[in-house]
């Protein structure tokens, strides 16, 4: 493990509770939902993670337990060192306490995982779509978001695809 990472991740474990990996030099916390603001607030406050570099998530389904992880990357500026957070969450209608009021920039991070993945942030001061047209239903990157695609047209399936295809009216 890096060491300027080493005592911060010894401090955060010992202070939280939460679990520590590390995948091919990148270290990363497990955190209960309900300690997310508090984790980023002494990794800011007392460690010098003063950046929020990345927030998105990742859908599991069909696995439910947990369902989503929500994924934020700070980054000591000081140190030039990275450091994930991944938050596990269940169910359908997953939710956690907004970090905006510690990362101003969370706000969009927020709105897009929010517009993508249907994950409420309790606190948010905007939770609205972002990406997609307001008057979208659904999530579009979950993973059991329904398709409904057309079928891409090849010269092999050319002649089965264009029988289904409307035709103009004369």
């Amino acid at each position: 493990m890096n060491e300027k990472l080493q005592p911060v991740t010894q401090a955060l474990k010992d202070r939280f509770s939460v679990e520590v990996s590390e995948f091919r030099d990148e270290v990363s916390l497990l955190v209960p939902a309900d300690k997310i603001v508090e984790v980023c607030r002494a990794a800011r406050d007392e460690f010098g993670f003063n950046m929020l570099i990345n927030e998105t998530a990742v859908d599991y389904w069909p696995q439910t337990e947990p369902r989503f992880h929500v994924i934020y990357h700070v980054y000591a500026v000081e140190h030039k060192v990275i450091l994930g957070l991944r938050v596990p969450l269940a169910g359908n209608a997953p939710s956690l306490p907004t970090v905006e009021g510690i990362f101003p920039v969370a706000n969009w991070h927020e709105r897009e995982i929010w517009d993508m993945f249907g994950i409420h942030f309790d606190g948010h001061s905007d939770l609205r779509r972002i990406l997609m047209p307001h008057d979208w239903e659904g999530f579009p990157q979950r993973k059991d978001y329904p398709l409904g695609y057309e079928e891409v047209e090849f010269t092999f399936n050319f002649d089965e695809i264009n029988l289904r295809k409307p035709a103009a009216k004369e």
